[in-house]
C-alpha cells in the first residue's frame, strides 16, 4: 500500500517546520520506505503498518497542538511492491528522461 498524508496542526502559530520535522523523524525511525514531499509525506508498506504509523504521527501532532487535521490518500494494489519508486520510474520511462525526485 502507498499512503500520502498531510497533518496540519492548528493553534501553534504560522511556523510549522518544527512540528513537521517531529513527524518526519517518527516516520524515518519507523524503518518504512517513505518520501517527503513539499506538501505531504508518502509511505509504502503493509496496510496495517501504514495505517498504524499514520495514527502514531497524528497522535504525536495532537501532543503538540490543540487541534489537528490529518488527510490521507491511499493507493492499495494487490501484490504490488516497490511502487514508491516504481511509479516515478514508469513516468520517467515514458518521458525518456529522469525527474528530480530524490
Amino acid at each position: 500500500m502507498l499512503a500520502s498524508f498531510t497533518i496540519l496542526p492548528f493553534g501553534v502559530g504560522e511556523e510549522l517546520k518544527e512540528h513537521v520535522a517531529a513527524v518526519v523523524a517518527l516516520v524515518a525511525d519507523s524503518g518504512m520506505d517513505y518520501r517527503l514531499g513539499a506538501m505531504q509525506t508518502t509511505i509504502e508498506g503493509e496496510q496495517a503498518e501504514v495505517m498504524a504509523l499514520i495514527m502514531r504521527c497524528h497522535e504525536l501532532m495532537m501532543e503538540r497542538a490543540p487541534r489537528v487535521l490529518t488527510s490521507i490518500t491511499m493507493d492499495d494494489r494487490r501484490g504490488a511492491t516497490g511502487r514508491l519508486r516504481g511509479k516515478v520510474s514508469d513516468v520517467e520511462d515514458v518521458l525518456l528522461r529522469g525527474l528530480e525526485h530524490e
